[in-house]
């Protein structure tokens, strides 16, 4: 009976031996991969056309972002003002209107005007009385019959009178008077403002009948003959951005499909704005050639956005389908491993730069060489699968 107590024992093995047989029937669990992983069957890449490939170095042209507005120089704007406070009498601009130099933008009346006109008729007649009288002391002097004093101070006094009409005499013209055609007859009620620039009326601040003070604006008027780009460049550009580089820029307000128009610096501000850390950057538009048209429909004021184009230089690039957009960083993936199954593939980092004929320079966050295997189509099937295992976007 030795052999019972082996007996009692083949239970035991056989439910051990079962288990392990049950265990060996499991599949096996799956590695735990990296959270910027992701494995494709080839029969995943192949449905999702996954294609490989490895950084190109090409020219590309390096750019510099901006925005800014369209203006003119300062002196192809002008404010009108009245010289003397008066009230307006004509108006016969409107907005927009297109004004010659010289032409009458208003007329403004004040009775102020009229003493002007008389004091400056007084001043005349005066003059021609103090000439007689001048010369009357000058014979009487040379016959020694008059006292030299008289004769002294009647030429004093004409001097002193002739510098009075001249004074009244530029203040007619400073009000848009001609002095030589004032007369006792011809004293004129009111005065009219002249353009002294030819073009387009930007704003008509008054209306007829109100009373305006020399400070006061009445009209603003604007020369489109010199049209040019005023742009705020950022301090880390700044250095980049050279007199004769050429620009790109577009009128966010012509819509998307608007064709960018050219520009070229000529001149770059040498000092920082006092807000905003920017430089200006200053561009003559071209206005001729097949642009000139959509040139000069151009206002002055208008927000645009542009591309300094700074130069051309080798640049590692990617085809636009290998990346993946988000925010200030892309993203692209690489092969880490494959085999007879499939293949396993990494997200990595890289910053996006200038674009040029679908492809795009960027500068890898990571340390890659120019022979690793990317993906260079299908991206974002990777990048989705990628969120599908990790249970959403991150």
């Amino acid at each position: 009976m030795k052999f019972l107590p082996y007996l009692a024992l083949l239970p035991i093995l056989i439910a051990c031996g079962s288990k392990a047989e049950k265990a060996a029937d499991k599949p096996a669990a799956p590695p735990p991969r990296a959270p910027n992983e992701v494995f494709l069957s080839k029969a995943q890449m192949q449905a999702a056309g996954i294609e490989l490939g490895t950084f190109t170095r090409r020219d590309l042209g390096t750019e510099v972002q901006a925005t800014g507005q369209i203006d003119v120089p300062p002196s192809h704007k002008v404010s009108i003002t009245a010289v003397m406070g008066g009230y307006v009498q004509q108006l016969p601009v409107l907005p927009g209107q297109f004004v010659k130099r010289g032409s009458v933008l208003a007329t403004l009346r004040n009775p102020d005007y009229l003493k002007l006109q008389q004091d400056y008729l007084q001043s005349q007649a005066r003059i021609v009385f103090l000439k007689q009288e001048t010369a009357r002391q000058q014979i009487l002097n040379d016959e020694d019959v008059g006292a030299r004093r008289k004769l002294q101070q009647a030429a004093s006094e004409l001097r002193t009178e002739q510098a009075a009409a001249g004074s009244l005499a530029a203040q007619l013209r400073l009000i848009g008077l001609n002095p030589g055609r004032i007369t006792a007859t011809n004293i004129q009620p009111s005065v009219p403002l002249i353009a002294p620039i030819g073009g387009y009326v930007k704003a008509v601040l008054v209306n007829p009948g109100q009373f305006v003070n020399p400070q006061d604006v009445l009209i603003e008027l604007v020369d489109r003959s010199d049209l040019h780009l005023e742009l705020k460049v950022f301090e880390r550009d700044i250095a980049k951005v050279k007199v004769g580089q050429d620009i790109l820029f577009r009128v966010p307000a012509q819509g998307a499909s608007a064709q960018p128009l050219p520009a070229t610096v000529f001149l770059v501000g040498k000092a920082f704005d006092d807000d905003g850390r920017t430089v200006s950057v200053h561009a003559h538009l071209h206005d001729t050639g097949p642009d000139a048209a959509l040139t000069a429909a151009l206002l002055p004021g208008q927000y645009v956005s542009a591309r300094i184009l700074t130069g051309r230089t080798p640049q590692r690039t990617l085809p636009e389908d290998a990346l993946v957009p988000g925010g200030e960083v892309s993203y692209a993936y690489y092969q880490v491993k494959s085999d007879g199954k499939g293949s396993t593939f990494r997200r990595f980092s890289l910053r996006p730069g200038a674009t040029d004929q679908g492809q795009v320079a960027v500068r890898s966050l990571d340390k890659l060489s120019d022979t690793t295997h990317l993906v260079v189509k299908g991206a974002y099937f990777l990048d989705a699968e990628r969120s599908k295992g990790q249970g959403g976007d991150e």
